[in-house]
Order: structure tokens, then C-alpha cells, then sequence
């Protein structure tokens, strides 16, 4: 049954009710409610957040956590970020143990011994998916440690390569000054700021209009008597191409020279040894010295038979570790052996009780990102990141073969010979009045993010597309770009030049986030020391 209840009359005590039967003033609290009713009934709600300097007063927990939460809203879709390699999805149960490990500091292993014994466990792992070699006793074995991401790690490999070639030159009565390294013009940037930091000259393999690696020959013949060493990429950032490591290393056999090579394998080397296991670009080739790599990326790690403390190989502050589907924050470089890496750059200290070898440009660190790893690990054993990879492969293959019936140029390799990634460009045609930046512009507008880039110097202001293929980017998903895609395009071509032309500039003026940004300096803004500042090569996402 229902039953009608009829309203009762206001008292007139009510404020509220009386101001309501006589007109329509308005009627605004003004009693200082810092939090009783609800966030957005607070005070805080009709404020702007604080952008410029700390306020006086502190606000309550619930408070902060909704207004920040509610601001990065505004952030993009991580899911739909297809620009990205940095892993976007890991499990529940992996969160939370990174989340409880968030306390703990990693470089404290007098503290917190099993984090530290939790990457002892990888140290094998990554040594033999390495293929480093195996020396009985001691500290003959690989070295290596844990850095913030592969940029660090880069820093790190060449202070190496550049002091051992400074030491060898020293004992040889020779000049240290002017020293250089051979490189691709693909490089990431971070090599840029490896070289300009460490005042090394940049010797540079161009790519060209149709090879978007090194080319071997071309990269034996830049060695001379100041040559650091030669950088190797397996996986281009731009492509997904492997470049030929073993090609490098067989020409500077037959040739004679000796000449390290550092292998960037930032998004590579977790992929390579599962996909393609024959192909040759590690520490099975003489004159490769030393590799880095990026947990947050395609990080597949190869599971250790057992691990034992008397391990062979040694690690250096115990921090050494592969991993994949991990939060971005980690990487590592590893040597193929204690000689490579010059014993003045290591650093012996005793500051939170424990004796440590240090080689690193940060020190404190949390654990977390080491727990999420060993996680995933154990969770899905080689067999899981086998059959995740095996997706992914497959994945890039369907959209790559799919863009390719639309028209599209495809730039990347198929089958495994690359990285799971697709990179595409349209074909070339004069008539057309819009290009890849416009079809990106427009794709951003259906909610993904498909980066357009030019690519390297030399190689005719080639412009491009590139989908990065991973773990949560799902065949539906794909279908759905896809359509997104074919949708875009063909609305392009239904708009006439002038129309593409100012929809491009309304973008980048009010929707591209680079081009509103406040916090750049005015004196930054424009450098032309760079590869992308000389020639408009676009450095490319990781």
C-alpha cells in the first residue's frame, strides 16, 4: 500500500521557507564548512586548487585525494595511448604488493634483505637470457645494476665505454681529448643527452628513404683511434626495426678492430630472445660489452631453473633484475663482464649499515617496482609471457596486414622480425591536402592517441604513424581503431584544403597540450643543438 503524505507547513523559524514565500532572494550558505556535508559541498569545492605556493591552512584527506583525482581526469586514457611502450595494466594483486612496498627504500638492504634477495633471484635470469658468459668463482661473471628507467642506464653504459677508452689511451701516451661515438640518427634522445653531457662527439649513421637503421659497412667505416664505442638499437623507437648487431660485430672481426658495442635494447631485449631466439645481437658476439634494457617496456624474462647464493654471476648491489608489465621506473645496464666496467666509477660505502658497491646517478629508490617484477614472474612463468608475446605478434600482424589493405605504407617488420608495433604513413600522393599529423589530430579527437612523427634526418622529411602493441590492446580494440582509422581518413578527404588547414591550426592552438604549455622557458623553447632542433626530426615516445 501507498501512502500519501501531505506536506506540513513551514515554521517559521525556517529562513529558508520564509525568504521563499516572499520572494526569490537568493540564499548562499556563509558558515565556514571546512567538510561535514560532502567534498563538493565543502569550501574546497568553490576554490582553486593551489598552482603557485603552499597554502597556509591544510585541507582534509578526502578533500585533497578528490580534487587531484578529479584535475587528472583530464589526463588522457592510458589504455588508448597507443604512443606509449611503458606498460599501461598489471594484475590486482601485483598493485598491492607494490603499494605495500611502497615505505620500503631498495638501496637499504641492511633493512629490507629480502627485496634485495628477491633481485638476487633475477640476477641469473637476466645473465642467461643475456647469453653473458659463464666463469667459475667469484666476481667473474656479468655485473650490473639498476638504474630509473633506461636513460640512466645509457649514462651509465657510456661514462663506462668513455673512461675505459680514456684509461687504455692514457696508457698509451696518447691524447684523451676528443673523444666520439657512432650512433644512428634514430636514436632516442636520451643519447643525445648522453653525449652532450659527457662532452662526447656524436658520429652519426643517417638513416635514409628506405632504411631506418644502421647500415653496417657505413658504421665500421666512422671508427677511428677516439672512438668510445658503437650504440646498436634492437628495436628502433620509430620503427620497432632490430638493427643488425651481428652484422656490426662480424665486419669488426673480419676488419681487426677493436671497437665495444653497447646495445640499447631498451624495448627489445625482453622480446627478441622469446620471439626470435636464433637471432644473434647479445653477449654471444665478442664485442658486445654491455646492454641495457627497460623493465616498464617488453620486458620478458626467462625463467632461471633455480637460484642458488652461490650463483656464479655476480651482481653489483644486488640489483639487477629483468621485468615486464611493471609501472614505469626501473631499467638496468649490464656488463658482459667486471673489466668493462672501470673500478673508478664504482663507489665502496657504509651509509645505512650495510657495505654496498654503488654505480649509479641516483641512490635512494623504492622497492616496489623490483616486487612488481618478481610478481610477474613467478605468476606467469615462461610459458605466460610466451603466450602474451605470441599475441602481440599476432596482433600487429592483423592491423598491420589491415592497414595495408586500406592503403597505408607499412615501415615496420612483420612476423616477429621486429617489435610488436605497426608503423604506417600514407602513400604519396601530391593531390592529397592533409597528411599524417592531420589524420593523428583527428583520431586524438575519437579518444586515441597515435602519435605522428618526422622521421630522422636524411631521410626526405618522411612523416609517419605508429601504434604500439600491448598487453591490454586487445583484437577488439584493434578492430575498433581500425574503424576509428577509416572513419577519419575518409573524413578528410570529404574536407577541402582550406578547411584541413584551419582545423589543424584550431588544434594545435587549443587542444595539442605542447603548445599551451606555461612552464617551458621562453630561452628553452627553441634550441637548435639537438637532431630534432637542426633538422625537425620528432624523438619519438618510449
Amino acid at each position: 500500500m501507498v501512502h500519501l503524505v501531505s506536506m506540513p507547513p513551514a515554521e517559521e523559524s525556517d529562513p529558508a521557507a520564509g525568504g521563499l514565500r516572499r520572494n526569490a532572494t537568493l540564499y548562499l550558505t556563509n558558515d565556514d564548512d571546512s567538510f561535514t556535508t560532502s567534498v563538493y559541498g565543502s569550501r574546497y569545492a568553490g576554490q582553486d586548487l593551489p598552482t603557485t605556493e603552499m597554502p597556509e591552512n591544510e585541507m582534509p584527506r578526502e578533500v585533497a585525494y578528490r580534487m587531484i583525482k578529479d584535475e587528472l581526469s583530464l589526463d588522457g586514457n592510458p589504455i588508448l595511448n597507443l604512443a606509449s611502450f611503458v606498460t599501461t595494466y598489471m594484475e590486482e594483486e601485483a598493485e598491492k604488493l607494490m603499494t605495500e612496498a611502497f615505505p620500503k627504500n631498495f638501496i637499504d638492504y641492511e633493512e629490507y634483505p629480502q627485496s634485495a634477495e628477491i633481485q638476487n633471484r633475477c640476477v641469473s635470469m637476466i645473465a642467461r637470457l643475456f647469453n653473458a658468459p659463464q666463469r667459475d668463482g667469484g666476481a667473474g661473471g656479468a655485473v650490473g645494476t639498476s638504474c630509473v628507467g633506461s636513460s640512466e642506464a645509457i649514462m651509465l653504459a657510456v661514462l663506462a665505454m668513455k673512461r675505459r677508452w680514456k684509461n687504455k689511451r692514457k696508457a698509451e701516451g696518447k691524447s684523451t681529448e676528443n673523444p666520439n661515438i657512432i650512433m644512428s640518427s634514430a636514436v632516442q634522445v636520451c643519447w643525445e643527452k648522453a653525449t652532450r653531457y659527457f662532452e662526447i662527439e656524436e658520429k652519426l649513421v643517417y638513416c635514409t628513404p628506405e632504411r631506418f637503421v644502421i647500415d653496417p659497412e657505413e658504421t665500421v667505416n666512422l671508427i677511428d683511434e677516439n672512438t668510445i664505442g658503437i650504440c646498436a638499437i634492437l628495436g628502433t623507437t620509430y620503427t620497432g626495426e632490430y638493427e643488425d648487431v651481428k652484422g656490426v660485430n662480424d665486419l669488426l672481426e673480419k676488419r681487426g678492430i677493436e671497437c665495444p658495442i653497447h646495445v640499447d635494447a631498451a624495448s627489445g631485449g625482453f622480446v627478441a630472445p622469446f620471439v626470435v631466439p636464433n637471432l644473434q645481437w647479445d653477449f654471444r658476439l665478442k664485442n658486445v660489452v654491455s646492454i641495457n634494457v627497460s623493465g616498464h617496456k617488453y620486458g620478458y624474462a626467462y625463467l632461471s631453473p633455480g637460484y642458488s647464493p652461490h650463483n656464479r654471476y655476480y651482481c653489483m648491489c644486488q640489483q639487477l633484475t629483468p621485468f615486464r608489465l611493471v609501472y614505469p621506473g626501473i631499467g638496468w645496464v649490464v656488463f658482459r663482464g667486471a673489466e668493462y666496467l672501470p673500478e673508478e666509477l664504482v663507489f665502496n660505502i657504509n651509509y645505512l649499515g650495510a657495505d654496498q658497491s654503488s654505480f649509479t646517478l641516483n641512490f635512494s629508490k623504492g622497492a616496489s617496482q623490483v616486487i612488481g617484477q618478481y610478481y610477474q614472474l613467478i605468476r606467469l612463468g615462461r610459458k605466460g609471457y610466451h603466450a602474451i608475446m605470441s599475441n602481440l605478434t599476432r596482433t600487429a600482424d592483423y592491423l598491420s596486414a589491415s592497414l595495408e589493405d586500406q592503403g597505408f605504407v607499412i615501415m615496420s617488420k612483420k612476423s616477429g622480425q621486429g617489435l610488436p608495433l605497426v608503423a604506417f604513413r600514407l602513400k604519396d600522393d601530391p593531390n592529397r591536402h592533409y597528411d599524417e599529423f592531420a589524420l593523428a589530430h583527428q583520431l586524438r579527437i575519437r579518444g586515441f592517441i597515435v602519435p605522428a612523427y618526422t622521421m630522422a634526418p636524411h631521410t626526405d622529411n618522411l612523416k609517419m604513424l605508429r601504434v604500439v602493441v600491448r598487453e591490454d590492446f586487445s583484437r577488439t580494440r584493434c578492430d575498433a581503431l581500425i574503424r576509428d582509422i577509416i572513419l577519419c581518413t575518409g573524413l578528410l578527404e570529404n574536407m577541402d584544403r582550406e578547411t584541413v588547414k584551419r582545423q589543424d591550426e584550431m588544434i594545435k592552438k587549443h587542444s595539442v597540450n605542447s603548445r599551451k604549455s606555461q612552464h617551458n622557458h621562453e630561452k628553452f623553447r627553441r634550441e637548435k643543438h639537438s637532431l630534432q632542433g637542426k633538422h625537425g626530426k620528432t624523438h619519438a615516445i618510449c
